[in-house]
Parts: C-alpha cells; sequence; structure tokens
C-alpha cells in the first residue's frame, strides 16, 4: 500500500521528536519526550510492517496525528497504555494487541469472550456461545438479542469502541467493535446483559471464561473411530509429546477426528508442525507466507511455503478436524495445514479469522510490546488463511448433546469405509457452498 503525503508527514513530524528525545535519561515512566519518542516508533512500525492496510480502511496518518498530541498528556503508564491501546484499536483487527494490560484494558477477542454476535438490520444478535462457558450456564443461546452491556445501550458501547479514522465506513469495523463490547474489561469481572428474545427482555449475568485448562489435551476411542481434544495449548511444546501418547492410546482406530474448537489463543508453528508431522510420510507444504513489508519497500512480492518434515511412525488412517468461532490463529494454521498436507477435511462452524502472522517491536523508552500481523498467511492453494470455509454440519443419527462432533464421528466412519448413516451423504463430501466460498477435500 502506498501511503498519502498526510501520513507520511506525520510519521516524519514524530521521528523527529524521536531523535530529539531518544538520549534522554529513562525512568519508570517515560518523560514527555520519550513518551512522544515511543508514539512514532509505534507509527513507524504500524506503517511500515502491518499486512493488511489493504483490506481495511484505516486512514493510518489521521491516527497518528491525532493520537500524538496526547502521548505527551499521559499522566500515567496505564493512561499511555490506554492510549497505545485506542490507536491500535483503529485497525480493527483481533490478532493486533499490546504485549502489556491494565485493569481498564479490553479482554482479548477470542480468548477471553464467550459470545460471538453480528449485527442484523441494525440489531446486534448472538449468533454463538462458547461450549461450556459462563455465558452458556447463565442461559444465553445464539438468536438473541442484546440491547445493553453494564446498564449502557449496546450502539453506545460500541460507538465508544469503534474505529473513528476510517478513510470510508467499513461494515467490518463495527463486528470488530461489537465482539470488543460483548468481551467486557478486565476490570468488570461480571459481565450484565440485557437481552430480547421474542417479546420478553431479560437480563443475564455471568463472569467471562478463563480459558486455561489443567491438561493439554483429552482422548479417547468411540467405536473404532479416535478423538483428540486440543485444550488451548498451541503454545504448550510439551503439545507435541501429549499428542504421542494420545496416538500411541489409540491402537486400531479406523480414523481420527481433532477437534480445536477450544484453540482460541493460538500457539507458535513449532508446536503445529510437531503435530501435523505425525501424519505426512513426505516433506509437504502446509502454509503459505507472503512478507508485504517487502513488497512495498521494493516492488518485489516475497512469497514463500512452509513445510512440514515427517516425525515417528505415521499415522495414515483417515483425518478429519473440527473446527469452530474458538479456534484461532496457529489453531486455524493447524486445521489448514492437514487439509493441505493429508486432505483431511475441516468441519464445523466458521473459525475466529485472526489474521496472518503477528511480528513485534519493542518500544525504545517504555519498553511495551507491540505485536500486529506483518505476514499474510494463505492455504496452498493461495486462498487467503481467514477465508478459509470449513464444512456445514450435517444432521446425525447419533443423539449426544455435542452435534458438532457427532457429526464429525460420522464423517470419520464414512472416510475410513465403516457403515454409516446415510445422513453422512450430505456432509463435506456431498456439500458445496456458493462460488464466493471454499471448501478443501482432497
Amino acid at each position: 500500500m502506498n501511503f498519502g503525503s498526510t501520513t507520511r508527514m506525520a510519521i516524519a513530524a514524530l521521528l523527529t521528536t524521536w531523535l530529539s528525545g531518544s538520549v534522554a535519561e529513562e525512568h519508570d515512566f517515560p518523560t514527555s519526550a520519550q513518551r512522544t519518542a515511543d508514539f512514532a516508533s509505534f507509527c513507524h512500525f504500524v506503517e511500515e510492517e502491518y499486512a493488511y492496510f489493504d483490506v481495511k480502511k484505516t486512514d493510518w496518518g489521521r491516527v497518528c496525528q491525532f493520537y500524538a498530541p496526547q502521548a505527551t498528556n499521559a499522566t500515567d503508564r496505564d493512561a499511555y497504555v490506554e492510549l497505545l491501546e485506542r490507536a491500535l484499536g483503529e485497525l480493527y483487527d483481533q490478532h493486533a494487541h499490546l504485549g502489556i494490560n491494565t485493569r481498564k484494558s479490553p479482554r482479548l477477542v477470542p480468548t477471553q469472550t464467550d459470545l460471538v454476535a453480528t449485527w442484523s438490520d441494525g440489531r446486534a444478535i448472538v449468533s454463538d456461545v462458547r461450549a461450556n462457558s459462563a455465558a452458556e450456564r447463565a442461559g444465553l443461546k445464539p438468536g438473541i438479542q442484546v440491547l445493553a452491556i453494564d446498564g449502557e445501550t449496546i450502539e453506545t458501547v460500541v460507538s465508544h469502541i469503534a474505529p473513528k479514522f476510517l478513510s470510508r465506513e467499513d461494515p467490518a469495523a463495527r463486528e470488530w467493535a461489537l465482539q470488543v463490547a460483548l468481551a467486557g474489561r478486565r476490570d468488570r469481572d461480571t459481565i450484565r446483559l440485557l437481552t430480547r428474545a421474542g417479546d420478553g427482555v431479560r437480563e443475564f449475568q455471568f463472569v467471562s471464561t478463563d480459558s486455561i485448562s489443567s491438561s493439554l489435551l483429552s482422548h479417547r476411542a468411540v467405536g473404532e473411530i479416535g478423538y483428540v481434544r486440543i485444550h488451548n495449548s498451541l503454545g504448550e511444546q510439551a503439545l507435541v509429546q501429549e499428542i504421542d501418547k494420545a496416538l500411541a492410546g489409540l491402537p486400531g482406530v479406523r480414523a481420527l477426528v481433532i477437534d480445536l474448537r477450544d484453540t482460541p489463543s493460538g500457539g507458535n508453528s513449532s508446536v503445529a508442525r510437531g503435530i501435523m508431522g505425525r501424519f505426512v510420510q513426505e516433506m509437504l507444504p502446509y502454509q503459505r507466507h507472503e512478507l508485504v513489508s517487502e513488497f512495498r519497500s521494493t516492488g518485489i512480492r516475497r512469497v514463500w511455503n512452509e513445510y512440514v518434515a515427517p516425525r515417528g511412525t505415521p499415522f495414515l488412517q483417515p483425518v478429519v478436524v473440527l473446527v469452530g468461532r474458538w479456534t484461532g490463529s496457529m489453531g486455524e494454521g493447524l486445521a489448514i495445514g492437514l487439509n493441505a498436507t493429508r486432505g483431511a477435511p475441516v468441519l464445523g462452524e466458521p473459525m475466529a479469522h485472526l489474521l496472518g502472522a503477528l511480528g513485534e517491536t519493542v518500544l525504545p523508552h517504555s519498553k511495551i510490546v507491540v505485536r500486529v500481523p506483518t505476514e499474510k498467511l494463505y492455504h496452498v492453494d493461495g486462498t487467503p488463511r481467514e477465508a478459509f470455509i470449513p464444512c456445514a454440519i450435517a444432521p446425525s443419527g447419533r443423539s449426544t448433546e455435542d452435534r458438532e462432533l457427532d457429526s464429525a464421528i460420522d464423517l470419520a466412519v464414512k472416510a475410513s469405509g465403516l457403515k454409516s448413516s446415510p445422513t453422512i451423504e450430505r456432509s463435506c463430501s456431498g456439500l458445496r457452498p456458493s462460488s464466493a466460498a471454499h471448501v478443501f477435500m482432497r
């Protein structure tokens, strides 16, 4: 993306101040000049490295011009962090975040939120509720309209959060603000929602779910089908060994369902590659990367594939991947990676759609870490990761409370050649969405 003269002038002015204040004495809370220097560094990093300005309507030059004077007026570290959070929020990107927070910081989406909602004819409608969450236990269900949060109308809360410096209107910005509003703030343990369902109005109260699990994964056999559920642990290197133990504990299974519906916090690629390594016989590409900043500076694209190498005794029976709204970042990468390397069908609700691979900078004086997507990520066929559409959930002949898992088990049964319900014919191998979407099957 080519930035206009307004952006260039704003960044240049901030960098001039940064150079003049860069040798100032360090303090626990940076001086006014140092805060200005840090903010200049922040603006420059985002301008040069953020990979998704082409799909955003953010006017980054205006953002920097507006917030730069406020950097000098921040009265303490919390106020300065809040300033950076508001500026970063202008990207309306759930993946962009600081490496620090305050008691008033918004909770992370999707890691620390129980609800997903969408705008429908100007109304905020709950579209998904996190399984086994406090919100689900409180009785919240998809289809409910949210009228107010903590005593303020939903329109007021969203208006306060929504980006202010867009070159033109973007519905995605209001969708982002709605998810942040529903996640709530860290200093408000209890979230209070006023809702409407039909003609009735009701208030719900719940404490937002803590995503920490006591175990890295769980596994069991369902008949002749193996089932492995990963518990938000894709950043834990020990998970690789736990996968090995789980496969060893499922001898003789005819197929495997890998459940990624509880991986909202993402993880790292070494863990994902370690997992995928047990499912391939040869080195294969699983994800495509693009470093956008190199194209900006040189006009030449830099695109490459990342590979997974075999590890241990390969599991070569069919694999089905189960995903949902709380499958985020590296969880999304693992899903498309298993699809690319093994042709594993990916089944479930749309994933979190977190953008790209994160890069970071450390602001020179405050030492605050800033993380934004700096690489675009794609399925190996060139489809953006965030555009990946899972197969729809099919009706199942099973009768448990988890219809998504029932559907995945049925699909695994069919893939393994075992006897299955005729309803499976309407699942992944038979359904195709509109031409604007993608279902990946081999």
